[in-house]
This record gives C-alpha cells, structure tokens and sequence, in this order.
C-alpha cells in the first residue's frame, strides 16, 4: 500500500484519473438522496471538502449537451456539474478558479456505457471555455474503487472502512423509511423523521469516521431505528412486499424514477430496493472471483509472474469482500433487534442462486446478473411482485428484461418493467396501477408469507420477522 503521493504520477488538471486532492473540493453528484450527503460528510471528515451537486436542476443543460442516445444518467449528472458550474460562476465571477475542483465520477469495466461517461463528459467540460482545468476523478470497479493516489496511502485503509460504513448507514436508514411510511400514523411523519435521522448522521460522521470511532455511529443508528418503530400504527396489516432491482442510479434517483417507490405505496405496497451495499459487496466478490480464475489459469500453465499477480490481488478483494460481509452482518443485526427490516442478499448466496436456474452467469458480468438472482431472491422470501428498473435502451436492462420476464410469468409472479429517460410516459400510472392490482391478488392467495405489524414469534420466508416487535 502506498504511503506517500508522488505527484508527477498523478494526472494533471483537466485529465480523468485519480488526482491527489490536496485542498480541493470534491463535487459529488446526487445518485441517492441519503448516501452522497453521508458520502460527502465521510470525505470532510478526512479533511476533505466535499459538496453534493444538486441534482435535476440542470437536466435541460445536460441535454443540450447530449444527443439522447446516451444513458439517461449521462444527462442528469452531466446537467448536474454544468448547473453547478454556472452557479459557480456567476457567484465568484473573476475569482472562479476550475481547478479548485474535482468532479467525482466513478466509473464501470465492461459493456456498461457508465464506463464511458467521464470520457464523453470530459469532452464537454473541454469545449466549454475555462472548464480544461476541471478535473475529473474517476475511480474503477477493476481496484475495487480504490482511491490510492486521491488520498495519502496511510489513511486509505481508514477511509475506505469509513466510506463502508457510510454505505450501510444509508441502506438501513431507507429500508427503516421503507418499512415504517406505508403504516406511519400521520402522513408525513416517517420522512420527517429520517431527514432528522439523515442530518444526525451527517454530523457523526463527519466527527468520527477519520478517528474510526464507529461504535458511537452504530449505537446512534440502532437507537434511531428503534425509535423509527414508534411511528407505525400496528394496527395496520402488513402489505404486499415488492422488490424492485434494475440500474443502481435509476433505482435510487427518486427523481430520474418520477418517485417510483413513493407511486407503489400509494397503491398499496411496501417496497424493497436493491441495497447500495449489494453492488459495493458485488464488485469486491467480483473482483475476488476473477482473480481466482486467474490464479488457476496461470498455474495450470506454470505462468509464474500471473500467479503472483492473480494471489495478490485475489487476497486484496477477499479482503475487501469478507470485511464488507462481516461489517453488513453486524449493523443489520443489531437493526433487527428491533424491526424486521429486510435482510441485505450475500453476493455469493445469489451466484448460487443464477446457477440454480441455469439463466445467467456472473461471468458475462453487468448489473443483469445482480438483478435477476435478487428478483429470484424476492420470490423465494415471498415478495408479491419484482419491479426492474433501467434507463430507456439500457442494455443490462434489456437483458435482465427478456430474461426475468418469462421466468416471473412462469412463476405467476406479477413483473414491472419500468424503462426511465426525461419524458413523463402516461401510461406508467396505469401499468403501476394494474401491477399493484396483480400484487395484491397474489398476497392474498398467499397467506403463508402475510406478515403482521403486531408481535410475533413466528418467522416468514427469508427471515423477515424481528425478534422484539411492539403492538
């Protein structure tokens, strides 16, 4: 591990790469409401100042920048740093300085145009006068999103556990606003309560992350939860549970979604999103899978400096993979204490799961195989229907679709396609509506997976019951 930057390998301003920030500011863009603030609180806990772009602002400049053709996502983010940019501009006039900044864009190996974003964004940024200067962070799923070469190599390990934790306090504070607003007492009680919950955890984390004192965040976060209990009326029968998997921005930008998971409620459900942790978790676990196929590859040969290079890496992932597993275990452990919140899927319980039904594989990589083995998940715990969520011409999308599909009509499963670009489709309330319909047809001829608001001993498929429930 690196312990010192040596900054004539860095690239310089104005390239896409990992530069050392030093006393810049990093530019988040707002891919979920909750994770990028707790994200950006995590960095300035390090010393690092950090901002979350505000989003959707600037989504007519991120489409006059595009042609269409590109992901949804693309646009949005793209409109997000050009909308800030402008601010920028017009607040400090003369004294506005591009390389005060670095945008933070990370990005994906594969097929996956997300892989292309910065290159393409950073092409804007030039044509733009002034805006060469500016540059772009991007960080990659081959290292795991490893930030050496951003931050100073003795407190990369610190802040990568840091930046973990972060990503679980998000995922347990919206499945707790998930779990607790379909049966909230008073409307609009339980986002009060975690926007309050969220600004508490802003300020733990900015004060302890960087001294890794971490027992007083999870402390904090299991006293929030409990009290999160509180706020349901346990009179009210448990509703039908939908699962919804797809593109990890789209599923988490309420906006980009047009508040998909807000629209389900409304017609009666309560909804589960694939976690943010799950794709964390996922590039660890792939990255630890391929080195090992490497490793055998180069032995059988007798390739040496392979087999070195493959261990090494296959000890730094499994690393990785099973602190992120044990750290996941422990919070939604002491969450569940006291509400059943639902259970996060173990990467490798879900290749098991695609290998089981013999559709996919982990080896042709993307998000499709992800959301198709959770959406086979959701239906083993006894969900009442599996929403895929995609950027319109998405092409994991497409495949997770023309695969799902028949699987959940075979199943009698009801399934939602919900294809996303800047265009309100009138016709997305009555498919919503006709689902929802279908979901509760199913959870009632179900009543072997309902579930109950009130005590209980007894738990349903997939662990969902808690061990301390309040009447």
């Amino acid at each position: 591990m690196r312990t010192h930057i040596n900054v004539t390998d860095l690239p310089a301003s104005g390239d896409i790469g990992k530069f050392y920030i030093g006393n810049k500011t990093i530019l988040i863009p707002e891919m979920n409401r909750i994770g990028s603030r707790l994200f950006a609180a995590t960095f300035r806990s390090f010393g690092i100042p950090a901002i979350v772009l505000e989003t959707y602002k600037g989504l007519d400049l991120g489409m006059k920048y595009t042609s269409g053709k590109e992901c949804y996502p693309c646009q949005m983010t793209l409109g997000d740093i050009l909308y800030f940019i402008r601010r920028e501009q017009e607040c400090l006039g003369d004294q506005f300085n591009p390389e005060s900044y670095v945008y933070f864009l990370p990005e994906s190996a594969g097929p996956c145009r997300f892989g292309m974003y910065n290159t393409y964004q950073r092409t804007v940024l030039d044509s733009l006068p002034g805006l060469k200067k500016l540059g772009i962070g991007s960080l990659t799923t081959e290292d795991g999103y490893s930030l050496a070469g951003m931050i100073p190599g003795n407190r990369l390990v610190d802040f990568r556990k840091a930046g973990y934790l972060s990503v679980l306090v998000t995922d347990i504070l919206e499945r707790l606003l998930w779990r607790i607003r379909p049966y909230e007492k008073k409307v609009g009680t339980a986002d009060d309560f975690i926007d309050s919950a969220v600004e508490s955890m802003i300020t733990l984390l900015e004060r302890h992350s960087a001294s890794q004192e971490f027992n007083t965040i999870h402390d904090t976060l299991e006293g929030l939860v409990e009290k999160g209990l509180d706020i349901i009326d346990p009179t009210v029968s448990r509703k039908p549970l939908i699962g919804v998997v797809g593109e990890i921005y789209l599923r988490m930008h309420s906006s980009a979604n047009q508040d998909l998971v807000r629209n389900l409620e409304r017609h009666g459900a309560e909804v589960v999103t694939a976690s943010f942790a799950e794709w964390v978790n996922y590039v660890s676990y792939d990255g630890m899978r391929d080195a090992r196929n490497k490793f055998w590859a180069a032995l059988r040969l007798g390739r040496l400096a392979p087999v070195r290079t493959s261990m090494k890496d296959l000890i730094s992932f499994g690393t990785d993979y099973y602190y992120q597993e044990s750290r996941l275990k422990k919070i939604y452990r002491r969450a569940r204490t006291h509400i059943d919140l639902a259970c996060d899927h173990k990467i490798n319980h879900l290749e098991r799961r695609l290998d089981k039904e013999d559709t996919y594989s982990f080896d042709i990589g993307t998000e499709t195989g992800l959301s198709i083995a959770s959406a086979l998940a959701y239906v083993d715990h006894g969900y009442a229907g599996v929403v895929n969520v995609f950027p319109f011409t998405c092409m994991p999308g497409m495949m997770t679709s023309a695969i799902l599909k028949p699987l959940m009509n075979d199943l009698g499963v009801p399934y939602l396609d919900v294809a996303c670009d800047a265009s309100v489709q009138p016709g997305r309330e009555a498919a919503i509506r006709t689902f929802m319909y279908q979901a509760h047809q199913r959870n009632e001829g179900h009543t072997k997976f309902g579930f109950s608001n009130r005590a209980s001993s007894e738990a349903p498929p997939g662990g969902r019951t808690s061990t301390r429930m309040r009447a």
